[in-house]
């Protein structure tokens, strides 16, 4: 198992909230003893001149083989975090999307991989369940934009 650590500089990162219904698609985000810890919905780095919107787009093509539709508006969050013990910073932009062909993501659970290999798992989760677990929603703060 790959174990990932925050970079030590700001990244900028851009993620789409894909909904089905109260359930949002996000990606597990592990412990190094591979405990489920949080979710994240699925997106990635911004490429140096790249828009976030080419980003996004990018992002879910390489990861589950789909093309979306940006829904916006754009929300913006700035995450500071620790990840075992390592400290992160991110610039995190999010908008609502729309999966083009939702049928390909219907699954409960969705493995698909990384750009440097990483298996992943991406599911379905309730938000309202979310806030009642000890699985956390990252971005940390996310949930109060997601609540409407």
């Amino acid at each position: 198992m790959a174990t990932w650590r925050p970079v030590q500089n700001i990244r900028v990162i851009v993620i789409g909230i894909a909904r089905r219904g109260r359930q949002i698609l996000a990606a597990e985000v592990k412990a190094d003893n591979g405990v489920v810890v949080g979710v994240r919905p699925l997106g990635g780095g911004i490429e140096f001149g790249e828009t976030r919107e080419e980003a996004l787009r990018r992002e879910f093509r390489e990861e589950l083989g789909v093309d979306i539709e940006i829904l916006g508006p754009w929300n913006v969050v700035e995450n500071l975090f620790t990840h075992e013990g390592k400290a992160g910073h991110e610039i995190v932009f999010f908008a609502d999307i729309a999966i083009i062909d939702a049928d390909s993501v219907a699954k409960d659970r969705i493995v698909f991989f990384e750009h440097e290999g990483s298996e992943q798992t991406a599911g379905w989760f309730d938000l309202d369940a979310l806030e009642q677990s000890a699985i956390a929603l990252y971005p940390i703060g996310l949930s109060c934009f997601l609540r409407g």
